[in-house]
């Protein structure tokens, strides 16, 4: 069983959010591998099904971001799992618009969903971290964050959902530089 965690904010005006990623993450990919329907569990909401072989519970937990570690370790000690089988879905400011990088440990890089988490479990899980590029100046950062997408990435915010969705199957045998590979190669395309 791998839990993977995307980070959000619940509430209908946080839907479009460039800090909610990682729940338009695990919907799409609830979609595209036919998870079964959203329980209410561990202070969120799970969906329950197989990519490939791999059993994967995903969550997007309601507690708002601050609290998300709360929510992510009431998950792992249910199921008895250790860190390395989590994966966490987030928005990152470091990297250019649909970028996806994928690593295991390292900084928290000011997000307060990945403070929360590395407060209940440490630093030692997978993070997909999603570019949504920086505004440019500190001052205008928390509006671009908790900004809706524009009308003009549409396009591309569709593109780089499906293309991690098609290629989660990587993610799940532990493959994550192929699944970057692959991702990128499906976003030139």
């Amino acid at each position: 069983m791998q839990i993977w965690a995307g980070l959000g904010n619940p509430g209908p005006q946080y839907a479009m959010h460039r800090h909610n990623i990682g729940f338009m993450v695990c919907d799409v990919i609830a979609e595209m591998h036919g998870f079964g329907p959203v329980q209410k569990k561990f202070s969120g909401w799970t969906q329950e099904g197989r990519i490939g072989t791999h059993k994967v519970l995903l969550l997007k937990p309601a507690t708002f971001m601050n609290e998300s570690g709360r929510a992510v370790a009431e998950a792992l000690r249910f199921y008895k799992l250790e860190p390395d089988a989590l994966t966490v879905f987030h928005d990152e400011l470091d990297l250019d618009p649909f970028r996806v990088k994928v690593r295991v440990g390292g900084g928290l890089a000011g997000h307060n969903g990945l403070r929360s988490i590395n407060q209940h479990l440490g630093p030692d899980f997978r993070r997909v971290r999603i570019g949504i590029g920086h505004p440019g100046h500190k001052d205008r950062v928390t509006g671009h964050v908790l900004g809706n997408y524009a009308k003009a990435e549409m396009d591309d915010l569709a593109a780089m959902l499906g293309a991690i969705g098609a290629e989660a199957e990587w993610l799940a045998k532990g493959d994550d530089a192929r699944f970057m590979n692959e991702y990128a190669l499906r976003m030139q395309g």
